[in-house]
């Protein structure tokens, strides 16, 4: 097949609820003649298909997902959400009814056990077991048989065995006094129960989890004012702009549409392209981005791109992507349970041949009574609840020692991979760096103080608290820092994107851009120097000259958070190496790289270059753990291994990500890496013990020594056991 003939599906899949879903997806779909591969991503309900569009329709592919049990969900992010709500709601539904199935069957076992004996305790347990299985559970069947039908085996049909032993071996029971008739109902009822819990929470979790492109979609205006032929505006829908129409933007609001300025000047703030703080001075003819800030100026601005090529729209296809893309992550439990599932099957298999085949064989009479029995205990107790809980009792201890740093673990996945992680990649802007302009350094003319009775910093700040622009506020902020007094001004003008001037004492100031004062013919030879120095580090230069005479430079950078050395030293000895990836030009990051002891950067890179700098070390062999705050950085987020957002970043990026970083602590990174290699080991502690009752549990069924409430008592003693181990002692290092 040629890349030609080769077509993409994405769906959204509801109903995933561990990473056997994920595998039967990958099964089903991937062995139809035509399909090429096949990319699910369990934490997003995603997955995307590549097909020969010759072979196959997008309809036939999802009903195939229909078929084995899956639903597919409407491509409208917004519609998606509501029916993944629905999904919720009818999985409580589920949950509630099973729930109180088994409490009745539960009271009824405690009376039995306490010698009482009525009538109708039998014909009760039977209708238990059937509305869970059938009614409850019903849908859970359903996917079983449909997996079957492919060949594929999963935690369905395991499910479906054991509770169709615990009805047959009832109903065995009901005439023949050697089966317990009411502990083989109840472990039908048991099983499927804890079987929805489990499905219940899993849909909780991701239904509470990413909604980054209905809020990244959402920044664009609804509205745009087009400016019509005779000069007047009128508000419109967006999706009426078309390429070529003229639409008129107000100081402090959001840019509607991706076009190029056809009249005025601005500082527009683009951090959600680049991550970069510090706004961009543009007039007519420089492009713009829907979605960005119009500081100060009004504009008109022609529209270039609308709908799904426009900049916002193509980053939300980046994040859908990157999400479907995203490697794969087989927990380890999922692991043991592929070879687990056909192991029981097996040894089902073999009771029966034991005491038939076997029995006769040794010069026995074939008995067929505790070969079925044998087979029957196998299959109940094959059904591995602990080694189920064995992973989740181990994150919810994670996740909560996490918390107490500061750390929110969103995704399951996190935690066995963190052990694994071999790059850190972190974004500059508001990850290495404060995310916010600051004064670092102020150059002021040997004689300025002879011409002037205030301070380069303390003029400076005296005009520019009229201004709007975040440069401005800076220089402000440094003055009041140090306690100097403001001065009164006059005649207060701005010049949108270049600078301000102003009166103070009679003198005249001017304060903007180096580029703003030449062309005010302000002579900066003096200051050369200085400003090609500040440049040199990647610093932000403001000139300020008064009466015409240059008087001196205002250095303004982001600089960098204060433990962010340290952090990456930490990381180093945890064998893991540092990346810095920025949109930012390669003169500033190098030089913020520098400060921090990073040694390997990429730098100028756009956000969906940023999604695969990290595929390609991940393509180099390398686990990656991405960190970042911004827009930008969300499709990268979504592609890394294990996503780390900053809490003070936007919200795109938080729901793109698999770990929150609650604070402004740099160092929460190495934290949260030791907590989920921690919490991997005591996952492996917890399968090793659960792993010790269901693989010690299963062959003594096969001998038919083992009756089903001994195998329900060998659940809770399992189960026990995990707990305890999950959540004594200490997880994390002091």
């Amino acid at each position: 097949m040629t890349a030609q003939a080769t077509a993409k599906l994405q769906v959204k899949v509801g109903g995933m609820a561990c990473s056997f879903c994920t595998m039967t997806i990958e099964k089903a779909l991937g062995r139809m003649e035509g399909v090429t591969a096949v990319h699910v991503s369990l934490a997003h309900e995603e997955t995307l298909i590549e097909y020969d569009p010759a072979r196959h329709t997008p309809t036939e592919l999802r009903d195939t997902l229909r078929q084995i049990g899956y639903s597919v969900r409407d491509p409208d992010k917004v519609r998606a959400y509501e029916e993944q709500q629905a999904d919720l709601r009818q999985a409580r539904s589920r949950l509630v009814a099973a729930g109180i199935f088994t409490l009745v069957t539960t009271i009824i076992m405690a009376a039995r056990w306490l010698g009482f004996r009525e009538s109708w305790f039998q014909p009760t347990m039977i209708l238990m077991a059937l509305l869970t299985t059938f009614g409850a559970g019903g849908h859970i069947l359903v996917m079983a048989v449909q997996s079957l039908r492919r060949g594929i085996l999963n935690q369905h049909v395991l499910l479906e065995f054991g509770a169709f032993a615990g009805l047959i071996g009832g109903v065995i029971g009901v005439y023949n006094p050697l089966f317990p008739a009411p502990d083989f109902f109840a472990v039908a009822t048991y099983i499927t129960s804890y079987h929805l819990l489990s499905g219940w929470a899993s849909l909780l979790v991701r239904t509470r989890a990413s909604e980054a492109v209905r809020g990244l979609l959402a920044l664009q205006p609804a509205i745009a004012r087009l400016v019509l032929a005779d000069g007047r505006t009128q508000e419109v829908p967006i999706a009426q702009i078309q390429p070529g129409d003229l639409v008129r933007v107000r100081p402090g609001e959001s840019v509607p549409v991706d076009g190029r300025i056809h009249d005025g000047r601005s500082a527009i703030d683009e951090s959600l392209v680049t991550g970069e703080p510090i706004p961009v001075a543009k007039s007519a003819g420089d492009e713009v981005i829907g979605g960005s800030i119009n500081q100060n100026g009004a504009l008109v601005v022609e529209v270039l791109k609308v709908g799904d090529d426009s900049f916002l729209a193509q980053v939300a296809r980046h994040i859908e992507e990157a999400r479907a893309m995203k490697p794969g992550i087989l927990a380890l439990a999922d692991r043991i349970l592929q070879w687990f599932v056909p192991g029981v099957l097996l040894f089902g298999g073999l009771a029966i041949l034991l005491w038939t085949a076997g029995a006769a064989l040794f010069g026995g009479a074939p008995d067929w009574t505790r070969a079925i029995f044998a087979a029957l205990a196998v299959l109940v107790m094959g059904y591995p609840c602990a080694l189920g809980m064995a992973t989740p009792l181990a994150m919810i201890r994670g996740s909560g020692e996490a918390a107490k740093r500061g750390i929110l673990m969103r995704s399951g996945e996190a935690f066995q991979t963190l052990k694994d992680v071999r790059r850190a990649v972190l974004d500059k802007t508001g990850t290495i760096t404060e995310g916010k302009p600051s004064v670092a350094e102020v150059v002021q003319k040997s004689d300025f103080f002879k011409k002037s009775d205030f301070s380069i910093l303390q003029l400076a700040a005296s005009v520019e608290i009229a201004s709007e622009h975040p440069l401005a506020g800076a220089i402000v902020a440094a003055a009041q820092e140090r306690g100097l007094e403001l001065v009164a001004f006059d005649e207060f003008t701005a010049v949108p994107g270049r600078g301000v001037q102003a009166t103070v004492a009679g003198r005249t100031v001017l304060i903007g851009s180096p580029r703003f004062l030449c062309e005010r013919g302000v002579d900066l030879a003096e200051l050369e120097a200085d400003l090609e120095r500040m440049q040199s580090e990647g610093k932000t230069a403001v000139a300020i000259a008064q009466d015409g005479v240059a008087a001196g430079l205002i250095a303004i950078t982001d600089a960098i958070k204060p433990d962010a050395a340290e952090t990456i030293a930490r990381l180093r000895a945890d064998g893991i190496e540092p990346v810095m990836l920025t949109g930012d030009n390669r003169r500033t990051a190098a030089a913020v790289a520098a400060q921090a002891g990073i040694t390997q950067l990429f730098a100028e890179v756009l956000p969906g270059e940023k999604a695969e700098k990290v595929r390609q070390l991940q393509a180099a062999g390398h686990r990656v753990v991405m960190v970042g705050d911004g827009i930008n950085d969300a499709p990268a987020l979504m592609q890394s291994d294990v996503g780390m957002a900053i809490g003070a970043g936007t919200d795109i990026a938080i729901e793109a990500a698999d770990v929150v970083l609650t604070g402004e602590r740099l160092g929460a990174i190495v934290d949260a890496i030791e907590i989920g290699r921690l919490s991997y080991q005591k996952t492996v502690q917890n399968l090793w013990l659960a792993f010790t009752f269901n693989g010690v549990g299963v062959p003594l069924a096969a001998t038919g020594l083992v009756r089903p409430g001994w195998a329900m008592a060998a659940m809770v003693a399992s189960v026990s056991l995990v707990l305890l181990n999950s959540f004594g002692g200490r997880l994390v290092r002091k």
